[in-house]
């Protein structure tokens, strides 16, 4: 009897344990798998590829205007209306005018000569007029008395003289108008005037009052 209790006891204490391994087994939860990190930073997700910056706009510089056409040239002759001469000396665009008759009438002017546009003025009067290649036309005004004229093209010795000088204590002023060797002139001394004396075209000279005076030629 004794072995058979044992016999029972060994068989329900597998039976038990069976039903604890079947239990444990059941209550076992597999693992799920592993979530990334919560402190794991997601890389960003990469961009659109940016679009190459514009090219400014490049603002095209206004067109230069054009260059004003400037001459250096000599006209001269005699103005018609009155027995009077003209002469008007360019330099790089900047004229010289002197009208003069030899003997009361005179008169200066200054201006330009510019895109065949003459625009000359002085104390007495203008010349205004306009010009090519060949000659230059307009009108002369010079107190009351307004001249026209039509002038050609003149070389040196010919063209425009003009002096300033101390003769013995004197103010000399004085101007010349040369056209193909005929002279045209009016000298002041000291405020008187009177008939220019003859200018030495190969030296060009002029004795006033004994004394040597060179005038400058003009344009």
């Amino acid at each position: 009897m004794k072995r058979l209790g044992t016999v029972i006891t060994l068989v329900v204490g597998l039976a038990a344990g069976g039903g604890l391994f079947a239990a444990n087994n059941a209550l076992t939860v597999a693992p799920k798998p592993a979530a990334a990190s919560e402190n794991q930073v997601a890389a960003p997700a990469p961009s659109p590829t940016a679009e190459p910056p514009a090219a400014p706009a490049v603002t095209q510089p206004p067109a230069r205007a054009q260059a004003q056409e400037k001459v250096t040239v000599t006209w001269g002759g005699s103005v018609r209306g009155g027995a009077a001469s003209l002469a008007i000396a360019v330099k790089d665009g900047v004229a010289v005018g002197y009208l003069c008759d030899g003997n009361k009438i005179e008169a200066w002017f200054q201006g330009t000569a510019v895109d065949e546009r003459l625009t000359l003025a002085g104390a007495k009067g203008k010349i205004t007029g306009s010009f090519d290649d060949k000659r230059a036309k307009g009108t002369v005004t010079a107190g009351r008395d307004t001249f026209t004229f039509d002038l050609g093209t003149v070389r040196k010795p010919s063209g425009l003289y003009r002096a300033t000088a101390q003769v013995r204590n004197a103010k000399v002023n004085g101007g010349w108008i040369v056209v193909e060797g005929r002279q045209v002139g009016i000298l002041e001394v000291d405020g008187v005037v009177r008939p220019a004396p003859v200018l030495d075209l190969a030296t060009g000279t002029v004795i006033v009052d004994g004394e040597q005076v060179t005038p400058t030629p003009l344009g």
